[in-house]
């Protein structure tokens, strides 16, 4: 498992400078007028590709060492991670698409989303099994339907959750590599050490991306990497859930609250605005963070101001997601809490959300 990690952090890392060096021609089709851009400059939005790249070379060699030479680390990765590399690339080239040309409408890259939640589906058989309660669970069993339905629309939408967050420099890759993590946490508890690899060498794969996109803003993620993120965590999730009976389906919800929830009242904030969903704004949790409390940055010039300011916003949200991380990994068996510590943060989040418009904010968090 080790040696994939190292593995996908090196080949993530020099693809990544790779980019940075022969991409910027791409940048500038990126406008400066756009509502989501916080920086100066014209900088390149391929990091998913970097991250593909170490991706596919660390999860094919865990295949190979276990197809062909005897599997020395017991990881038992076989032809289903092939399987998962197959879903996920409608969803990346799409991304990537997106971020080379700036041409791809939100309906085609939902589109093509749609298409990795229909691969993973139909070829890998995902579906959500159980929900904790029983009477949702008797639902699920007179309609399995319903479980592939509830697989297609996290596969789907989990990846614009994560290009929502994905803001400024370090948020959403550390979102992404703290919840690899914890999951990994739970895969090697209940013994699924194939899937523990798989999480592993995708935080690693992230990780070589951040050396150049933290703190210095040389490379974005951009709609790929976002939708890299999304594909692979939401596989993990239903893999997990699916493998393990003792893990909870509430488990990676609370993992995941945070970019959910974002989601979702993003979607309520704009259609009570009358604003179609699929507009971009500049009224999301982080950039608020960023307008309101990461103020106390000055210096002459004004491109290295907005980067020291934007490199500060990422901790406040880093700090954020582990208050939900921590608990899912003490109760991940426990449906009933789990279920009451998701209706928490969703109060805490729009309270916290109110508080920042309405200036309420306290003298010691903006130190």
């Amino acid at each position: 498992m080790i040696w994939l990690s190292v593995i996908a952090f090196l080949t993530s890392a020099f693809a990544a400078g790779g980019v940075v060096r022969w991409a910027h021609g791409h940048a500038a089709a990126y406008g400066h007028e756009m509502p989501q851009r916080f920086h100066l400059g014209n900088v390149p939005r391929l990091g998913g590709l970097a991250m593909l790249a170490g991706i596919v070379a660390s999860w094919g060699l865990g295949g190979i060492l276990s197809a062909f030479w005897g599997d020395p680390a017991s990881l038992r990765i076989g032809a289903w991670a092939g399987w998962w590399l197959v879903a996920l690339l409608p969803a990346a080239f799409g991304g990537m698409a997106e971020d080379a040309t700036q041409r791809l409408t939100v309906r085609y890259r939902l589109l093509l989303t749609g298409l990795s939640g229909a691969l993973a589906v139909v070829v890998l058989d995902l579906h959500v099994p159980r929900l904790g309660v029983p009477w949702l669970d008797a639902l699920l069993v007179l309609a399995p339907w319903l479980g592939w339905a509830l697989a297609l629309l996290a596969v789907t939408g989990l990846p614009h959750a994560f290009n929502i967050i994905d803001g400024y420099n370090g948020l959403a890759g550390m979102v992404a590599i703290i919840v690899c993590l914890a999951l990994a946490h739970v895969a090697l508890q209940v013994g699924d050490r194939g899937l523990a690899a798989l999480l592993v060498a995708t935080a690693a794969a992230t990780g070589g991306f951040l050396v150049w996109n933290y703190p210095r803003g040389l490379l974005f993620a951009g709609d790929g990497g976002a939708y890299i993120w999304g594909v692979v965590i939401a596989l993990a999730s239903l893999t997990l859930v699916q493998r393990n009976p003792d893990v909870s389906p509430w488990f990676p919800v609370l993992l995941l609250i945070y970019p959910l929830w974002e989601t979702a009242f993003s979607i309520y904030r704009k259609l009570a605005r009358g604003v179609s969903p699929g507009v971009a704004d500049a009224l999301h949790f982080h950039q608020l963070i960023y307008r309101r409390i990461v103020r106390s940055v000055f210096h002459e010039d004004m491109s290295r101001r907005m980067l020291k300011r934007n490199n500060r916003t990422s901790p406040y949200l880093w700090a954020f997601t582990m208050l939900t991380v921590v608990p899912a990994l003490l109760f991940w068996s426990n449906t009933p809490v789990l279920m009451v510590l998701c209706v928490l943060f969703c109060v805490c989040y729009v309270s916290a959300y109110l508080a920042i418009v309405r200036f309420k904010v306290p003298d010691w968090v903006r130190r």
